[in-house]
Order: structure tokens, then sequence, then C-alpha cells
């Protein structure tokens, strides 16, 4: 069992307003993010100010030839380091070449290593409506679920996963590629909006992202919940904060949030072999 490569899933329930939660913290502490994607059941079309929320995540900078010597230069340090937060990884390399350093003020980034080859990239990002959506049935206190009642979070994680890979999830005797189905019980939507943020995506970000998605529930909506999910780098060095990252087979580090129409939310990380424990 000790060689078998194993996986870690964490799950957790508590409310937005419950001063102990730990939500905030464990957004801010996982730095190295690749793609972030929400899911709304019963919605059709994206809030202008989701959408634009959405549209300002980016942009981000590709560095080519970039000497380590440069990130502790007094210029560097003093340009960026003492103004802010800074989130650097080496890009097409193994993760034992990595190098991760802290850094903000986006804006003069172009200007600073002007003398290297620097582009400015934006996050990409994918918007669809998936109609017809078999969505498993949730109760926000039962993480374990509950026979005939509500499916457990474990379920719910698998879902998301076939989701976002758009797997059929009808279980078609002729499908020879997934035989998965939905967990029961489950019920159908007409239609639910997914998007999907990919690049390197800052953890300040994301915050905005949950908070704006916290308070989508301030006015009455058919969905008893919407997801947030978070995927880190597989070549990160780190998971969450210093926790050492390992790549073994899959290199997954990754978060989701399920937010319920009563501030409730389930917390899920997961990680896979070689790294410790989520938080």
């Amino acid at each position: 069992l000790r060689e078998a490569p194993r996986h870690l899933l964490v799950c957790e329930k508590s409310n937005f307003g419950n001063h102990k939660s730990r939500h905030r913290h464990l957004v801010q502490t996982h730095y190295y993010n690749y793609r972030v994607s929400f899911l709304i059941p019963e919605c059709g079309i994206l809030s202008e100010e989701l959408k634009n929320l959405v549209m300002q995540t980016g942009p981000y900078y590709f560095v080519k030839n970039l000497p380590l010597h440069e990130l502790i230069t007094p210029e560097f340090i003093s340009t960026f380091i003492k103004k802010g937060s800074c989130y650097a990884l080496t890009y097409n390399t193994n993760i034992d070449e990595d190098n991760t350093v802290a850094l903000s003020e986006e804006s003069t980034m172009m200007s600073y290593f002007s003398k290297y080859q620097i582009q400015e990239h934006q996050p990409k990002v994918t918007l669809s409506t998936v109609r017809d959506l078999q969505c498993p049935v949730l109760q926000s206190s039962e993480l374990d679920g509950a026979p005939e009642v509500s499916c457990q979070a474990l379920e719910l994680f698998d879902w998301l996963g076939a989701v976002f890979s758009n797997v059929s999830l009808n279980n078609e005797p002729n499908n020879f590629i997934s035989t998965y189905c939905c967990p029961q019980p489950s019920t159908v939507v007409a239609k639910a909006y997914l998007c999907t943020i990919t690049g390197f995506i800052l953890p300040e970000k994301i915050c905005l992202l949950l908070e704006h998605l916290c308070h989508y529930f301030d006015e009455l909506k058919l969905a008893p919940w919407v997801t947030l999910s978070v995927q880190g780098f597989a070549d990160s060095p780190v998971s969450w904060g210093k926790s050492e990252h390992g790549f073994w087979k899959g290199g997954e580090h990754l978060y989701n949030f399920v937010i319920f129409n009563n501030q409730d939310y389930w917390l899920q990380m997961a990680v896979g072999a070689n790294d410790h424990c989520p938080p």
C-alpha cells in the first residue's frame, strides 16, 4: 500500500458568516493557480458585473531567459517586493527545477524587464451554457449525504470532474468511453452556466470571484448552490503555503467550493501522491 499512488481529499463545511471560517485564508495561500471554473445551475447568462470580473482576471507576463539573480537585485526588491506580493513560476521545467518568488505592481513589469523578451498574456476565458444537465441533489448540512435524500460531497467531486471534462452522464450501453452516470438522487436543470479561466491566476482575483459568488443568492435564485473550482499548476513546488508539492504521476492540487443559498459552504481540497494532507 505504501508503494501505491495515493490521493488525499479533505472535505469540510462551514458558513461564510462564521468568524472562524477558513475560506479566505485557504484561497490566499494557494498561490499558483492554473485554472478556475465556476458552475451555476439554472442560469443561462452571466450578469454584466460577474462577466466583467471574469474578464479582469489578467494580465500575467512571460519573461524569456531571465537569470534568477535578477530577482534578488536591490532594484527588483525595491520596485516589487517592498511594494506588495509577487508570484512567479518557471515555465516548461520539471518540478525540481522550479523557482518561486513574490511580486506585484504588474503595470511596471513590461518596462522593468524590457531588456529581456517579455510578453503580456491574458487568461483564456471559455463561457458555455450546458443544457438539460443532470445535477446531484445536495443538502448543505449533510457532507456524507443521506440515503435517497441527498448525495455525498465525494460524489459531487467526481461529478464536477465529469462536467468540466464534458463527459457524458447518461451511462449508455453503447458508450465505450465512459460508463459514468450522475449520482442519485438527482434533478435535471434546463440550463447551467459554465465558465473556465485558464492562465496564471492570482489568489486575489479568485478571492474577488468567490466573494461575488457568495452574494449571488442575495437576490432570489432558482439554483440551490453554485460551485467554484481551482486547479494549481502540476509542477508547482508548493500546494498551500509552504507545503511541499510532489508531482509523482499527476501533480494534482486543487480545491472546490460548493456555495449554498443559505451561505453555508462545502470546501473540498485534494492533492496527489507524495503530498502532505491539505491544511
